[in-house]
């Protein structure tokens, strides 16, 4: 029976013609397994996973395989991206269990939902023994199966949360740089041994520690290496090696949209011409290949064409003479190190230096770039998740900004309107959509903070007072609906469907945890508003850095970035002036390219300074703005200002770009 062909899910849906009897996640399947008292196998996976479309292949597809399945489980097909709250409880299970992680996850599980088995991925010949054995022990010793479960969960439940610490202070910071450089690679970059992921929120910390060295060798090795792809840009999810050579070829919204904000604060702190180059050819790349018709922005693309990993991006020196002549073909090899040294005489395209020929080398990466498009393409997730869109919408306008793209920055106006639109129902967020139809399953932490956090963003660069509304009331959702009562914050609501643990991981995994994420948005919300009950909520939720620091700074980049802008202020710039005039525009910009850790910026029309009272450090506020930061901010003799503050308190308001960028010198 098809239940997986109504899913908006476009995982679900690749299984929904499987010979496995497969069920939703859901009450339906529990019920089921109770009916037919058997045991729940839950297959968790995503769409751009080759490894879950390895299983399938073997496994899910196979006759022999679907039937013993079917006769002795109720088989749950879930996406872990539609359902994080599934994945983390059963991923918890799964690591405790087996020492290990990943995707496929394969579960098994009494019908109330307690696992007492758990692995990753199984060749079909001993997938098929393992089910034979689970039923065995099932029918005739059950009581031990149901022990063991019950035992799982108890010491699951009872290891749930990371006990906080004191608000990080700058001691704590200089503690988790001595542990980042540890573990730094200085010949090659990042942090640790093969396989390498990008470490986007450790690098965003660097940038704003003033730590160059360490971030800077890792952005330029990522960026030349095979990770990045070097014909239509964007990066792929992680090299499979320490050079950043051999990628694992899926490409995923949130690696893109983190990676893009990272390079243009590169750009943005040393003027690197790589930093800007990489930073415009993916938020090009997010653009052509990754935005829906709907406006907002799809979530992956699968590593496999033509059924293997990497075909789309991999060559020859064979094809490149092919497709540019003998005399280009050679040159590009040596340009592109493409040896024939990789599976099959095979090659990923790497830029260990510019060349030398700027003209020559745009001119042979478009004519390659022209022949990819007409190979198989790899296949496209197309469901929108309200959380990667939201660090989409921070980066494209920020990128936009920085970069004078008036285009970015529409388009990321345009997923946030979608998001709006689609994914808010009665005051609650949604976390998936496609083809513009929402969901069932309600947003977690991540999807209202990081949403939260764009909005705030796209408001610092539009001064559209809607986006940061909709931002306050989605923080405010976070802390009436998953404050955990001692700082800390839950990844599901208290009205979320109940597992056999309510979630809650601080840590940083490929994007900022829930709770860092929660509190760097409180932080920047309470800049700008000048709400204490937001600020003393970000830095609650920061204790955890304090413990992670000394040892294991790499899983709290967010929460160390967040850290270090506190530690600022952040400073606050509200620059006011009628939105037509260049002078307004000329400081507006000024402030949002400043390299200040956390800076936020407020725009408005701003009032006639004959009607403020005081002046410099005692301004005093005249009737009501929103954000709360533009009050009492006016014009000073007519002419547009800014003003650089700290905790409201401001300095004495200036009017050109020389003197704004001499106040912000000071913080940086």
């Amino acid at each position: 029976m098809n239940r997986l062909g109504s899913a908006t899910s476009p995982y679900l849906l690749q299984h929904a013609g499987n010979p496995v009897d497969w069920w939703p996640w859901g009450e339906d399947a529990f019920a089921e397994a109770r009916r037919r008292d058997v045991p729940l196998l839950i297959s968790v996976g995503y769409s751009a996973c080759h490894w879950c479309h390895v299983m399938a292949h073997e496994s899910f597809e196979d006759d022999a395989t679907a039937r013993l399945m079917n006769e002795h489980f109720v088989n749950v097909k879930v996406d872990r991206e539609e359902r994080p709250d599934v994945d983390a409880v059963y991923m918890n299970a799964t690591q405790a269990m087996s020492g290990q992680g990943g995707w496929p996850m394969t579960v098994f599980a009494t019908p109330d939902g307690h696992p007492f088995f758990c692995g990753t991925y199984f060749p079909r010949p001993n997938f098929q023994r393992l089910l034979t054995e689970v039923h065995n022990v099932w029918t005739g010793d059950r009581e031990t199966v149901l022990r063991q479960g019950a035992k799982l969960v108890e010491a699951l439940n009872a290891n749930a949360s990371l006990p906080g610490g004191p608000v990080p202070d700058a001691g704590a910071l200089e503690l988790a740089l001595t542990n980042l450089r540890q573990s730094y690679d200085p010949e090659r970059g990042g942090f640790g041994s093969a396989p390498k992921f990008p470490p986007s929120m450790v690098l965003e910390f660097l940038l704003r520690s003033g730590e160059r060295e360490m971030s800077g060798r890792t952005l330029e090795a990522m960026a030349r290496g095979g990770i990045y792809d070097q014909l239509g840009g964007g990066f792929a999810r992680y090299s499979v090696d320490a050079r950043w050579v051999v990628p694992h070829f899926e490409k995923m919204l949130y690696d893109n949209a983190l990676l893009l904000r990272v390079y243009t604060h590169w750009w943005r702190a040393t003027g690197s011409p790589l930093a800007r180059r990489v930073a415009l050819e993916t938020a090009g790349w997010l653009l052509r290949e990754m935005r829906t018709p709907e406006g907002a922005f799809a979530s992956a693309l699968d590593a496999d064409s033509e059924g293997v990993e990497g075909r789309f991006y991999v060559w020859t020196p064979e094809e490149l003479r092919e497709v540019l002549g003998d005399d280009d073909g050679r040159w590009a090899a040596g340009v592109f190190e493409v040896t024939g040294t990789f599976e099959h005489g095979t090659s990923v395209l790497q830029l260990l230096r510019d060349p030398d020929d700027g003209e020559r080398f745009e001119r042979v990466r478009a004519a390659l770039l022209a022949a990819r498009e007409r190979r198989v393409r790899p296949g496209r997730d197309d469901k929108v998740v309200a959380s990667w869109n939201g660090l989409v919408i921070a980066a494209l306008a920020e990128a936009g900004a920085a970069f004078d793209r008036p285009e970015l920055v529409d388009a990321a106006r345009s997923a946030a309107t979608l998001l709006e639109r689609v994914h808010l129902d009665g005051g609650r967020l949604l976390r998936t959509s496609r083809d513009g139809r929402a969901g069932t399953h309600a947003g977690v932490l991540d999807d209202h903070a990081n949403l939260a956090e764009g909005l705030i963003s796209l408001y610092g660069v539009t001064g559209e007072p809607r986006r940061l509304r909709l931002a306050g009331s989605l923080l405010d959702t976070v802390l009436d609906r998953f404050a955990d009562g001692s700082g800390g914050f839950y990844d599901t609501a208290d009205d979320a469907e109940r597992l056999f643990q309510r979630p809650q991981d601080p840590t940083d995994s490929a994007t900022p945890s829930g709770q860092y994420a929660a509190a760097g948005a409180l932080l920047s919300y309470a800049a700008l508003t000048g709400s204490a009950r937001h600020r003393e909520a970000a830095l609650a939720a920061l204790g955890t850095v304090s413990v992670l620091a000394p040892r294991h700074a790499r899983f709290a980049g967010w929460g160390l970035a967040v850290a270090r802008a506190a530690l600022d202020g952040p400073v606050e710039v509200a620059v006011v002036g009628p939105p037509g005039d260049p002078r307004t525009r000329a400081l507006h910009r000024e402030a949002l390219l400043a390299d200040v850790p956390g800076l936020v910026v407020a725009l408005g029309p701003g009032e006639d300074d004959a009607e403020l009272r005081g002046s410099g450090d005692a301004l005093m506020p005249r009737g009501e703005a929103f954000p709360s930061l533009l009050e009492g901010r006016g014009l000073v003799d007519g002419v547009p200002a800014a003003y650089v503050c700290r905790g409201f308190t401001c300095r004495m308001p200036v009017t050109s770009v020389e003197e704004l960028r001499a106040e912000l010198a000071r913080h940086a």
